[in-house]
């Protein structure tokens, strides 16, 4: 068998999906922002048992348009939009320095849905990055600590030493924080749920910020609508 053909012979979601669980037939009744959709669709993640339900794929892209992704967690979903962080000096960071445009994604198997999140990613300031870096566990910090992010490295045994002496930083030094760590939101202009069915296909339903630029400052007044799949 090719690996073409054992890719295409795998199942991609399992039988029993849920609804989309809105009216689709009178969006006036959706929740009137994503991110209250999104907490009732996290809530059925977390009840269906999927892992790791506030795991997403960051895409980002440099001024010269190369883009990368790479999959991390979301901190916090606000009014001001959906959180992460990681150090200003590593990829995602200097990719947003210069282009602030990004987008989430995110999957849930289990239940057939995705959801997709493009906007603008804002820096929250120097405080809630160290807010958000003293909420790590002790491992966390002390590879925050370690920092040289996507750098070259010498040895694994290099990596291991440094990790093991951030380590003993973490723990005695509680109020420790990597310089460079930032917390971003982001911002959406355009926020799309995907539902994929047994046998009715699949549903899409877009929110759209009708003023995304101001989405930082005021809260945004959002569109609902279907998408054809």
């Amino acid at each position: 068998m090719t690996f073409r053909e054992r890719l295409r012979a795998l199942p991609t979601f399992p039988p029993g999906l849920p609804p989309f669980g809105v009216d689709l037939d009178d969006l006036t009744t959706a929740p009137a922002t994503p991110q209250e959709l999104f907490g009732r669709w996290f809530d059925d993640a977390l009840a269906a048992g999927v892992g790791t339900p506030h795991a997403a794929t960051l895409s980002t892209a440099d001024a010269a348009g190369h883009v990368h992704a790479r999959t991390l967690v979301i901190k916090d979903v606000t009014d001001d939009g959906w959180w992460f962080a990681g150090h200003a000096t590593s990829p995602k960071g200097r990719d947003l320095a210069q282009n602030a445009h990004a987008a989430l994604t995110v999957f849930w198997r289990d239940l057939g849905r995705q959801v997709r999140v493009t906007g603008r990613a804002t820096s929250a300031g120097g405080e809630a990055g160290a807010a958000d870096f003293r909420a790590r566990p002790d491992g966390s910090r002390a590879a925050g600590l370690v920092g040289h992010q996507s750098e070259p490295l010498g040895s694994q045994q290099e990596y291991w030493d440094a990790f093991a002496d951030r380590l003993v930083e973490a723990r005695e030094q509680p109020a420790a924080v990597a310089p460079a760590w930032t917390a971003w939101a982001l911002a959406p202009a355009t926020v799309e749920f995907w539902q994929a069915s047994d046998d009715r296909g699949q549903t899409r339903l877009r929110y759209r910020a009708t003023d995304p630029t101001a989405a930082t400052e005021t809260a945004p007044t959002w569109t609902k609508e279907l998408l054809w799949p």
